[in-house]
Parts: C-alpha cells; sequence; structure tokens
C-alpha cells in the first residue's frame, strides 16, 4: 500500500525507515500522525483512516504506521516506537507527532509515553478502545508476554497507570463503547484527564472501519 507510510520497526528488523510514498524532505502541513494497531494486528489495520485523514487534507507523506511483533512484550515494542518516532520527526523536520492507537497499542503508546520519555514528542494521543487498563479478555492468550502484560493487574498495567495517566502538555482522548466485546470491562479504555467518547455502539475490530469516529480523531487532532 503506497499511500500509507508503513514503516516497519520491530525487534526483529535493522532496515531503519522505509518509505513507501513521497520523498524525504516533503512539505507537512500537519502534525505528522503515527498509527499504532494492536494484538494481531499490523499497518494494513488503517488502511480505512488513510482514506479518511486524506479527504480531511492530510497527505500520504504524514501519514506513518508503526509495526511491531505484539506477542512479544508491550515494553520492547514501546522502545521501538521511540526509535520509529525519531525517524519520522527526522524524516518530515517535525517536532513533535500526533499518535492513534488502537486495542493493545494503547499500551505500546502510553509506555512509550509514560515510560520512556516519550511525551515532549507527543502532541495528540488518541486511543481508539485502547487497553489502557488491560482487559479480562486477554486470559486467552497468557503464553505470549504482551498479554500477561495486559490482562488487569499485571505489574505492567499497575507500573504504567500509577501517577498521572496523562501528563504534559500533550492532548489526549479516547473513544469506547459498551458494545466493544474485547476491552473487559470496555471502560478500561478511559484515561483520567483525557477527553473520555463514549461510542453508542461498536464492536472492536469495527472501529478500524468506523469512519464517523476515525473522522471524530482526525478532527481531534486538528482542534
Amino acid at each position: 500500500m503506497r499511500r500509507l507510510c508503513a514503516l516497519l520497526l520491530t525487534a526483529l528488523t535493522t532496515l531503519g525507515l522505509t518509505v513507501l510514498a513521497q520523498p524525504a524532505g516533503a512539505a507537512t502541513t500537519h502534525t505528522p500522525v503515527v498509527f499504532v494497531h494492536g494484538y494481531t494486528g499490523s499497518a494494513a489495520n488503517w488502511a480505512t483512516a488513510e482514506t479518511v485523514f486524506l479527504a480531511g487534507g492530510y497527505s500520504s507523506n504524514e501519514l506513518y504506521a508503526y509495526e511491531y511483533n505484539w506477542s512479544q512484550s508491550n515494553k520492547t515494542s514501546a522502545a521501538g516506537l521511540a526509535d520509529y518516532v525519531q525517524q519520522v520527526l527526522a524524516r518530515t523536520g517535525a517536532s513533535q507527532v500526533d499518535i492513534v492507537n488502537h486495542s493493545m497499542g494503547g499500551l505500546v503508546s502510553d509506555w512509550y509515553v509514560k515510560q520512556l520519555g516519550g511525551q515532549p514528542y507527543v502532541r495528540h494521543l488518541a486511543s481508539i478502545a485502547g487497553a489502557n487498563h488491560g482487559t479480562t479478555y486477554a486470559g486467552a492468550c497468557l503464553t505470549n508476554a504482551s498479554c500477561v502484560e495486559m490482562y488487569p493487574g499485571s505489574s505492567f498495567l499497575r507500573t504504567l497507570n500509577t501517577g498521572d495517566e496523562t501528563p504534559g502538555d500533550t492532548r489526549y482522548a479516547t473513544w469506547y463503547s459498551p458494545c466493544d466485546g474485547v476491552i473487559l470491562p470496555y471502560d478500561s479504555t478511559k484515561l483520567d484527564g483525557a477527553t473520555n467518547n463514549l461510542v453508542a455502539c461498536q464492536t472492536h475490530i469495527g472501529y478500524l472501519t468506523d469512519t464517523l469516529t476515525l473522522g471524530a480523531v482526525e478532527r481531534f487532532l486538528n482542534s
């Protein structure tokens, strides 16, 4: 997919910044957006979001998707995200990015922002059905380090959510729904200090093609 800049940075790759769209140095008018997928996800999850953001005035060289090994520790994935953000900043010349995450991508993003010094580099953080306080659904995949960390009460979550849940001058927003079915309890997505948006009824995977929610996210980033 040429239009979405799917820059692949995982624990298994040493390829660095891979550009699939505009040449380096192309002008940007928006804060670059970094999309962070969830458990079993990939950069391809953001195809509808790409369409929505392009319709909203973004250009291809302003949209990036971080792809990682979803079975590994979220700490490792967050360290990869930290490297990825710096490469996006170097490529675009921007001083900050906006992060949009889905599902377990919330944990990867939050660990980067709160534990790895990422907050000054993040202008907005939008969490769509993020597993920000864990989900009991993770009990089905406890053979993976990421799911152990995502299960409510884990040491990872206790560390992550101790203190200010929305630090610094980053603007935070979440979208959550009682029809989610994967984030259990469904209000686990909410962050203290964020603009928490209740969606009347949307499934966990349905968010990825929900143009109304994705449009709301795009407007939040430009607010």
